[in-house]
């Protein structure tokens, strides 16, 4: 299997692409990355030419938000499977790439956080969920962190507020606007960055007398590659175009 990279200049980037070049059974291809053309990261030599993509079995986004909708669109017409690690999918953004890649082949998968030990945290918080009166969510970055609130922020408020609806009044004015955090779904998250973080969230739920507190702690990216190889392993084989999250894949 053909694995290119998209984003290879990048820390996750080329972090990915040393992961796929040692991975038993896979094969690293192209690197693309407009900003790091003529870069070598695994050996290879990264292209500014989006078109070396095209002869992959699969490609991995580690981009920006800005122009993830646009290469994606080109893999989407090279007819190239996706694994997306790029922040900033909410559900407008999921719902324009449901439209922009069709009925597939090839397939999309979208991951928020490639931890598994995150994906279990927002299972976790799906548990929780209906046995509180409400929740919040607090993710913490390192200070390169290109947007906030992380994607594994926004899709652990969406899920808890799809399994309980999150409608409560809080008795606090806010003396300096955005102090509650930002609504998502009705969950406030509120977004931290500091030099000295890699990838953190803690989820905090409060009832009657009691409170529930769900963290996890990534303290090196290497904690995303057993996520990232079982992503591209199983894209070729989902059921959907489009398919978000990480939990299809392992079973969650």
């Amino acid at each position: 299997m053909i694995v290119a990279v998209s984003g290879a200049g990048g820390r996750m980037g080329g972090l990915v692409a040393e992961t796929i070049r040692d991975a038993e059974g896979l094969e690293l291809g192209p690197l693309y990355d407009p900003h790091h053309a003529g870069a070598t990261v695994a050996g290879q030599q990264i292209s500014n030419d989006a078109s070396v993509i095209a002869g992959a079995d699969a490609v991995v986004e580690f981009t920006e938000p800005d122009v993830v909708m646009g290469n994606l669109a080109n893999w989407r017409s090279f007819g190239v499977n996706a694994v997306v690690g790029t922040s900033g999918f909410d559900a407008d953004r999921i719902a324009g790439l449901r439209v922009q890649w069709g009925s597939g082949p090839p397939n999309c998968l979208v991951v928020p956080n490639f931890s598994i030990g995150a994906v279990v945290m927002m299972r976790l918080a799906e548990i929780a969920a209906p046995h509180f009166a409400a929740s919040e969510v607090i993710e913490m970055h390192h200070d390169h962190k290109v947007d906030a609130p992380s994607g594994t922020a926004i899709a652990t408020a969406e899920r808890i507020a799809e399994v309980a609806p999150q409608s409560r009044a809080v008795e606090s004015t806010e003396l300096l606007p955005g102090v509650r955090g930002a609504d998502v779904a009705g969950v406030p998250v509120h977004a931290v960055r500091l030099p000295g973080l890699v990838a953190h969230q803690q989820v905090l739920f409060g009832g009657t007398g009691e409170t529930l507190t769900i963290r996890h702690d990534t303290t090196d990216r290497t904690a995303f590659m057993p996520g990232v190889l079982a992503a591209i392993r199983a894209v070729t084989d989902l059921d959907e175009p489009v398919t978000v999250g990480l939990e299809s894949v392992l079973g969650i």
